[in-house]
């Protein structure tokens, strides 16, 4: 349907039982005049006559597994629920044009996709990374114009070049692939354009959790071929909260904290003639403490305990997960914390130890929590050092744990989430 037509039935209901499976049936009018505005802006942009389509991918939450995939481990990652949205048509031509809200445009030539003509660390090379990977692998794409509006804020955690590289994926695959590449597929693709052409050197939960939705369960035992199960686990129905609180710190500078933890690992691996810490066991790395303290010394040995239990710590969280055990479930993120501060030590920087906002936050949490609710959770979220911490909240102290967070970092710093059960996703009309 045109721009005009598709705006007349978003307004006449046809795409409120999409809408409302996506989004809750409170978020249904808000999201109607978000579509709409979106629809209105494409116009402006692109002509009124084109056939449109709409699009959403959600933003993602590490939930467990705190720096243990870079070497083959597990993690646990979950959608949520806010997500870039997109209004899409094919161009036939071989031009992409992304005009994402508050950006530049975004213009790629399907002539000049190759890692060397990409601009490294701008959203064009995602682009381009997403159509060689389709063509790498045999997929049909083409050129396409496309609006973008996203509630995935930059800096909060909740990995908005992940879904940004994902929406791309999502469009190709619907407009020129009849929506037949499985998610999982999508998300491998996402995941090269960000390490080839982006020049990130990411891992594949990001992408994962934003392609498949719910919580996921991924083991990187075979990174080119991980082990990835949907869970069927609804928080909100368990009563819970999911809250992002930004602390405002910087993430400048901190590219040595971040290396450093996957070469102690590597470095302690190397020891037992291995390449990753996966398939060590505990005792076996203990057994050689004073070896490791001489030779890597006392960081890097406790960074590898972090890894060895956090893994373990991952296994039984999924299983938990199956089982709908809340309470052996959020056990597992309060030691996931607690593993992270104490041996992963990824909660602030040895360069600036004046600058503690993580700390800090995790302190006012529990402090909240705990005179609030019996059972509550809290830890480092995603890369640590800077940036946001994550707690999962009963409902009854969500208001005032809100109020307390937004007291000391400012308001708004508090972000009150639930998972998503839908992943990339087109948004159809029910006509």
């Amino acid at each position: 349907m045109n721009v005009y037509r598709t705006e007349a039935a978003l307004a006449a209901g046809e795409y409120d039982k999409r809408l409302t499976a996506v989004y809750g049936a409170p978020s249904l009018e808000f999201q109607r005049g978000r579509y709409t505005e979106a629809l209105r802006s494409f116009a402006r942009l692109y002509g009124t006559g084109r056939d449109v389509r709409l699009f959403s991918v959600p933003g993602r939450s590490e939930i467990s597994g705190n720096h243990t995939d870079h070497n083959h481990g597990r993690v646990i990652a979950a959608a949520v629920n806010v997500d870039i949205i997109a209004v899409a048509a094919p161009n036939d031509s071989d031009i992409i044009r992304i005009q994402s809200e508050g950006f530049p445009e975004d213009i790629v030539s399907l002539s000049a996709i190759e890692p060397e003509n990409a601009e490294k660390f701008d959203s064009s090379a995602l682009i381009a990374g997403m159509c060689a990977g389709f063509k790498n692998n045999g997929y049909n794409y083409g050129g396409f114009d496309a609006y973008t509006v996203s509630d995935v804020l930059k800096g909060s955690g909740l990995s908005s070049s992940a879904a940004f590289e994902v929406m791309v994926g999502n469009i190709l695959n619907n407009c020129f692939n009849d929506g037949l590449i499985p998610a999982p597929e999508i998300a491998k693709i996402a995941q090269y354009a960000e390490n080839v052409f982006f020049g990130k050197p990411c891992g594949l939960m990001d992408q994962t959790a934003c392609a498949v939705g719910g919580f996921v369960a991924i083991d990187f035992l075979e990174p080119a071929k991980p082990v990835i199960e949907k869970m069927d686990f609804d928080l909100s129905q368990a009563g819970y909260s999911l809250c992002i609180i930004n602390t405002g710190g910087s993430h400048a500078d901190l590219n040595e904290d971040y290396a450093s933890i996957p070469a102690e690992m590597k470095a302690i691996a190397s020891y037992f003639g291995r390449e990753t810490l996966r398939g060590l066991t505990l005792p076996v790395v203990i057994a050689s403490t004073p070896a490791l303290r001489s030779e890597f010394g006392d960081r890097a040995l406790l960074r590898a305990v972090h890894f060895i239990s956090e893994n373990d710590r991952v296994a039984r969280q999924t299983d938990a997960l199956r089982q709908g055990d809340t309470e052996t479930f959020l056990d597992g993120v309060t030691e996931s914390g607690l593993s992270s501060f104490r041996w992963l030590q990824n909660v602030y920087t040895v360069k600036n130890v004046g600058e503690q906002g993580l700390s800090l936050a995790l302190c006012i949490a529990e402090n909240i929590l705990s005179g609030c609710a019996e059972k509550w959770a809290a830890r480092v979220h995603g890369g640590g050092f800077a940036g946001t911490i994550q707690a999962f909240v009963p409902s009854a102290c969500v208001d005032s744990f809100r109020t307390g967070m937004d007291a000391v970092f400012g308001g708004g710093s508090c972000a009150v989430l639930s998972v998503r059960a839908d992943g990339a996703c087109e948004i159809q009309h029910e006509n």
